[in-house]
């Protein structure tokens, strides 16, 4: 399997020659120096928070000292992937513990710097922001300073950094531990046999082609969440609490607002997406239909949802899963194909399954001369093709980012971090169908529509529940297991329809999702898939705007969102370019329902 023409595991002496521990503590000593020089530079050098000068050589300082270090340098970054690597190392989890206070402790004594910038004067705030020597850290400075309304001051922060352990990340890490250690007897895949399978093993067995084992696990599972039911009620009401406390502290007025704040999007922008996507909930119903149709029933079980349609069983070694993206980046832009024929050859791609090794996939980086690391699962799957394209994607903005933007603005904001990586992924489907006999074609696209409804219209349908959960919270002060239940249930029943059964059980499957844990974040996936499809489309109607595309994977946090899309000659706020992305949804349906019938399917 490991025979490959490409590198297929990373290569970490990028990061780190060795993993002494006197190599390690020299580097970390390394970077508390470089802290502790800047700290005793401007910590209480006053002069930045007035002069523009002053404030562009400290600018300057802290963007180096961010590139050079950061508040882990190579060290943490090294571990954190070599604990992805092997979860199960003792010895590395121990390192990166230690790696993480250490880091945690230079964040707290640096964070002094940003807060002050944050709250200088408002008068001295307009002219710092049109300064053309401060121009390439304009809207870095502009954050700050949008953020400082909601800022307390520096020991108050502390205080709220300091709690935010016990009132929020030990609840959350009590339901998630509990929940990991649970295992069960059910029919396995394979053998069809009752075995013991841990909990991601019989989560993944939800969407089991055989109808049997899905049913058997689902009722497993569904035993777990009602086990922790009552344990999660406590959990959920505590961190809804502490937000709730944080939110008057800061005279945050809407519970989503700070979410939207760090996001750098306006809460007008997410409602108007939130209000497109809840009115064509109708797409995502027929598509359930579709399903129900398809599969020779009147309603799908609850568990029925994702399991897949049809036949998707063609292989792709890892060779031609490349060979095939290779293609679709040449014909779209050669900075797409240098990019990934890169990340290939200096062994930034780990491959293969191993013993140990973190499940799924995902796309790293870190600070700006850091390189990027992308972990795949590879299993020659077809949807393993999709994997690599996608995660290429996010690795692709990084890189546009990193030629074109300075070491503070190298980030995407979250709001549109999925857009890079479900472009890439779609035209890989396109060329997939390409080459399909109609049967496979149609099981393609179904998976694509599963995957469509799942990111937009499921994470919308999320977003509304969690907006509920707050809402009620603050009305009634408590919300009991049933009453969340019922919360829960109305809104998937908003986008699902009547084509998918309410399983008994399934009210309690909020007690697992650790999205409602980290609050609002799931419109992202909806809103960075709505703006791919729009652009997509445009790229379909002249490859040209192909420049255009990367000029906006290439901003990184340099502007809003907003603006960056304004300067194309976008708007974000209006409901007509959401619809657009949608209507590439519904379009797909149609085409979906039209080949089922040519194939005497429904």
């Amino acid at each position: 399997m490991n025979n490959s023409m490409y590198q297929t595991e990373w290569n970490l002496k990028q990061l780190l020659e060795s993993e002494n521990d006197d190599v390690i503590e020299k580097k970390l000593n390394e970077i508390r120096k470089a802290a502790d020089s800047f700290i005793s530079k401007w910590e209480t050098n006053t002069e930045y928070l007035s002069d523009q000068n002053k404030l562009l050589e400290a600018l300057i300082d802290y963007e180096n000292w961010a590139n050079a270090h950061g508040s882990s340098g190579n060290v943490g970054y090294y571990f954190s992937l070599k604990s992805a690597l092997d979860e199960n190392d003792p010895i590395i989890k121990a390192k990166l513990n230690k790696i993480t206070d250490f880091a945690t402790k230079v964040e707290n004594d640096m964070q002094f710097f940003e807060m002050r910038i944050a709250k200088i004067k408002e008068e001295l705030q307009k002219t710092f922001l049109e300064s053309k020597s401060l121009l390439p850290y304009k809207h870095f400075l502009k954050k700050l300073f949008d953020e400082s309304k909601y800022l307390l001051s520096e020991p108050e922060e502390k205080i709220l950094n300091l709690k935010a352990t016990s009132s929020y990340s030990s609840w959350v890490k009590m339901t998630s531990e509990f929940l990991a250690k649970e295992e069960a007897y059910v029919l396995d895949e394979k053998t069809k046999k009752k075995v013991k399978k841990n909990y991601s093993e019989l989560a993944s067995q939800i969407s089991s082609t055989n109808k049997e084992v899905r049913k058997d696990s689902a009722k497993a599972f569904n035993k777990i969440q009602s086990k922790y039911a009552d344990i999660a009620e406590h959990e959920i009401n505590s961190i809804l609490q502490d937000k709730k406390v944080d939110d008057e502290l800061r005279k945050i007025d809407r519970p989503d607002k700070g979410r939207h704040i760090s996001d750098d999007i306006s809460s007008e922008v997410v409602d108007v997406m939130i209000k497109s996507v809840s009115d064509n909930f109708q797409i995502s119903k027929d598509y359930y239909k579709l399903k129900a149709k398809l599969f020779s029933q009147k309603k799908l079980e609850y568990y029925d949802r994702n399991v897949p349609y049809g036949n998707t069983a063609k292989e792709y070694s890892f060779e031609e899963a490349v060979q095939l993206i290779q293609e679709v980046f040449k014909n779209l832009d050669s900075d797409f194909l240098n990019i990934f024929n890169d990340l290939l050859s200096n062994g930034n791609i780990d491959v293969y399954p191993k013993k140990g090794k973190t499940h799924g996939a995902f796309c790293t980086h870190n600070s700006i001369k850091q390189p990027t690391y992308v972990l795949l699962n590879h299993t020659n799957k077809l949807n393993d093709v999709l994997t690599i394209a996608h995660e290429i994607g996010h690795a692709i903005n990084n890189e546009l980012i990193r030629k074109n933007q300075n070491g503070l603005n190298f980030e995407t904001p979250l709001s549109t971090a999925e857009v890079a990586s479900t472009f890439m992924e779609d035209f890989v489907i396109e060329e997939l169908l390409k080459s399909c006999d109609d049967e496979t074609k149609l099981s393609l696209m179904m998976m694509k529509l599963g995957d469509d409804v799942g990111t937009i219209f499921r994470q919308i349908a999320a977003y509304k529940f969690e907006q509920e959960l707050h809402f009620e919270f603050r009305q009634k002060g408590y919300l009991t297991k049933e009453e969340i239940g019922n919360i829960f249930s109305k809104h998937m029943k908003s986008y699902m329809g009547d084509y998918v059964k309410k399983m008994k059980g399934s009210e309690n499957w909020w007690v697992y999702w650790s999205h409602i844990r980290s609050f609002f974040y799931v419109y992202s996936y909806a809103s960075g898939l709505l703006i791919s499809k729009s652009l997509q489309n445009k790229v379909k109607k002249d490859k040209k705007i192909i420049s255009d595309v990367k000029v906006f994977l290439s901003a990184g946090v340099s502007k809003a969102p907003e603006d960056i899309f304004k300067a194309l000659g976008i708007d974000i706020s209006q409901e007509d370019f959401w619809n657009n992305g949608i209507e590439e949804v519904r379009t797909l349906l149609t085409e979906t329902e039209a080949l089922a019938k040519k194939l005497k399917k429904i």
